[in-house]
């Protein structure tokens, strides 16, 4: 193992709280009814994809213009929220120093607006581990698509067969893994249950705990 691939929403920091607190305010703004129900299916969507999907729920058409507009308003919301409450989900520290004392590779891959990224690692205080990162806005086509990962390859100078991805989605889980890349899912209390993360090489409840050693045996 050379490097580890971290995610971002959902693995460093518990933000779809975050998320799901901007859309419902943003959202009420324009006439649109956000439910909990219907907020589930939009997390590990871009922002655009979470956004045209509430539009077409409502039935509505906004401008390109417009559109944008309610993107960045959701996303500001976001940055605030977790610039005055994000915390770090249990062991994330741990197994970054464990990551650095070892000089592997670190790097970072999400959905999420490259905007975003700093005020999360800043929060944290977490930005020196990472050697690089790719967000939204660095490709075409996000998770599930397989590009982030491609390029957050290539921003470490790694190699696909000596890297290990960490995810907690499915969408994320499917990009790494089209990727080449082995991956370490970590996924919520609710989708712990799916079936779909055994195509992952290992699940977890939580990073708290987890040993190096443990990552290492997983390309033994």
């Amino acid at each position: 193992m050379q490097a580890v691939i971290f995610d971002m929403d959902g693995l460093l920091i518990d933000s779809e709280p975050f998320w799901k607190q901007a859309e419902k305010r943003v959202f009420s703004d324009i006439g649109i009814e956000i439910t909990d129900a219907l907020s589930a299916k939009t997390m590990g969507m871009t922002t655009r994809e979470a956004t045209e999907f509430w539009l077409e729920h409502a039935g509505l058409s906004l401008s390109q213009d417009s559109m944008e507009q309610v993107e960045n308003d959701v996303i500001d919301e976001v940055a605030s929220l977790t610039a005055t409450k994000g915390q770090a989900l249990p062991g994330v520290h741990n197994l970054l120093e464990q990551l650095k004392q070892h000089r592997l590779k670190i790097g970072l891959a999400t959905n999420a607006p490259a905007r975003l990224v700093p005020v999360v690692l800043e929060r944290l205080d977490i930005t020196a581990f990472f050697d690089n990162y790719v967000a939204d806005d660095d490709v075409e086509q996000g998770k599930p698509h397989p590009a982030i990962y491609q390029l957050a390859l290539q921003r470490i100078n790694a190699k696909a067969d000596h890297t290990l991805a960490l995810e907690d989605s499915v969408t994320g889980m499917t990009a790494a893994i089209g990727a080449g890349i082995r991956t370490v899912v970590v996924p919520s209390a609710a989708n712990y249950h799916l079936p779909h993360y055994d195509a992952a090489v290992l699940k977890l409840e939580s990073l708290n705990g987890l040993a190096l050693e443990e990552l290492h045996d997983l390309f033994s």
